[in-house]
């Protein structure tokens, strides 16, 4: 690298050149979008991997490429203007399921850094639904019932198409970061870590269309230790942020360690999710300063395989949520809260199936939420909630006049819970009524639970009180 350019390269980029360099249009990268790019970036990673480290620099230009396997100590660097442009040569990647634009196992001392763009190039096409997903059933029902085609966008190819990449897929490594790029228009995850260690990912941008992109979540660490997530913002189509403990890539392993602030969240699905893939654990999770806006759920906790969350703090949010369309899971709820087991939702049986898993210790406060869905706190009959508390939360909700689905009756209901504290807590309705509205707060079998300053409007319209209760053990605390 010329001097004068090495002095520039350090002061825009922060990374010293003490380290060597090395330019991927050294290795024959033309930055020319219809060349193949593949074989000149993996050609300056594995250099820079065997020199013991450095970084890859990827100046302006546009480079298409398929799957790229990264090294230890290897920092990729895009510079602004740089964009990697995923393949759509499916042979250009890896077999399913560990297809994807970035990938790396085992390693440690990884950095994704700098101004470019990572485009996965998704498309999609509609057409008549061709699966049964039952975890929407009700909605898919619903919208039979209007006798409108039962349309929904699939990945370009599905199903005969059999790669569908991600665009970062991690596995067991250490000392991860991933900080200033643009993730767009990825065909799986976008960012999708496993059993990693002290992983950053910070000021990052990750956009999929929330009309059409179908499984292309945000940020999904699963099994992950020390995770920071700082000052983002994932605008995805299905979820946007996800907590897993699943055995997709190995051994379910507990999330632990977790801190989020500073990001700004929209998704058609789950803004935040404790995701239905809990095997094991997802303890000791703060997430604090997060705006969620045009979200189908704001808040999901789903333990569906046994696995427990426990421990998790959510503070200083502002949320907002509508509902999407019929095939994304949500229904304009700001507040989700569901124990089952996964045989009591599609009703498949399974050998050595686990007990339901649990939710314990989990504080929500400081929070604002307008929503278009009724929120639900549910525990399990054979797995009461324990220790949730809501503390300085403002609940307001309204309804979507043109959703077929429009059943809103309580704005928010609790079953099965042990230890809730609700205090200074206010729930209110907006515009435009729905004439389903019933109450404000139901209270279903539930035990030792104390309302301190506890607000609830009756609906407009509605004669039934505005707090109900079915085997409800509580103290109200007047405001």
């Amino acid at each position: 690298m010329p001097r004068r350019f090495a002095l520039l390269f350090t002061l825009f980029t922060g990374l010293s050149c003490a380290l060597p360099v090395f330019h991927v249009k050294d290795y024959g990268a033309t930055g020319i979008k219809s060349d193949n790019a593949r074989p000149a970036l993996q050609q300056a990673i594995d250099a820079c991997g065997k020199a013991g480290g450095g970084t890859v620099y990827v100046g302006p230009g546009e480079y298409t490429t398929g799957q790229l396997h990264l090294r230890s100590g290897v920092r990729l660097y895009l510079e602004a203007g740089a964009t990697l442009f995923a393949s759509l040569d499916g042979s250009q990647f890896d077999p399913a399921p560990k297809s994807a634009l970035l990938s790396g196992e085992d390693l440690h001392d990884i950095a994704l850094e700098g101004r470019g763009t990572l485009d996965g190039q998704s498309t999609y096409e509609w057409r008549l639904n061709s699966i049964t997903d039952f975890y929407i059933l009700p909605n898919q029902r619903a919208m039979e019932a209007t006798g409108k085609p039962l349309l929904r966008p699939f990945p370009h190819g599905f199903p005969d198409e059999k790669i569908y990449p991600r665009m970062v897929l991690l596995l067991r490594c250490t000392d991860v970061r991933i900080t200033g790029l643009k993730f767009l228009r990825s065909r799986s995850w976008t960012i999708n870590p496993y059993a990693c260690k002290r992983l950053l990912i910070d000021g990052v941008y990750i956009y999929s269309s929330q009309k059409e992109g179908v499984w292309a979540d945000g940020i999904d660490p699963d099994g992950c230790q020390d995770v920071r997530i700082a000052n983002s913002t994932v605008e995805t189509g299905d979820d946007a942020l996800v907590f897993y403990s699943a055995d997709i890539w190995g051994p379910a392993l507990p999330v632990e360690n977790v801190t989020v602030t500073n990001c700004r969240l929209s998704s058609a699905s789950s803004a935040i999710k404790f995701c239905d893939g809990n095997s094991n654990a997802i303890r000791r999770v703060n997430i604090d300063n997060v705006v969620i806006t045009n979200s189908n759920r704001g808040i999901a906790f789903m333990v569906f395989d046994g696995g427990i969350v426990e421990d998790v703090v959510l503070s200083n949010l502002t949320i907002e949520t509508r509902r999407f369309d019929w095939f994304w899971w949500g229904d304009g709820d700001p507040l989700h809260f569901n124990i089952k087991r996964r045989s009591e939702v599609d009703g498949t049986k399974r050998a050595n199936e686990p007990p339901p898993g649990r939710i314990r210790n989990v504080i929500i406060q400081n929070v604002i939420a307008h929503g278009t869905g009724a929120s639900v706190i549910n525990g399990h009959p054979d797995s009461w909630l324990e220790g949730v508390r809501l503390d300085n939360i403002k609940l307001f909700v309204s309804s979507d006049p043109h959703a077929p689905y429009e059943h809103t009756a309580t704005a928010l209901t609790v079953r099965h819970a042990r230890g809730l504290r609700m205090s200074n807590v206010e729930i209110g309705w907006e515009n435009p009524p729905a004439p389903t509205w019933r109450n404000g707060l139901s209270l279903e079998q539930v035990s030792d639970a104390i309302l301190d300053r506890v607000e609830v409007h009756p609906p407009p319209g509605s004669k039934s009180p505005p707090i109900v209760s079915t085997g409800a053990q509580y103290v109200v605390r007047p405001r």
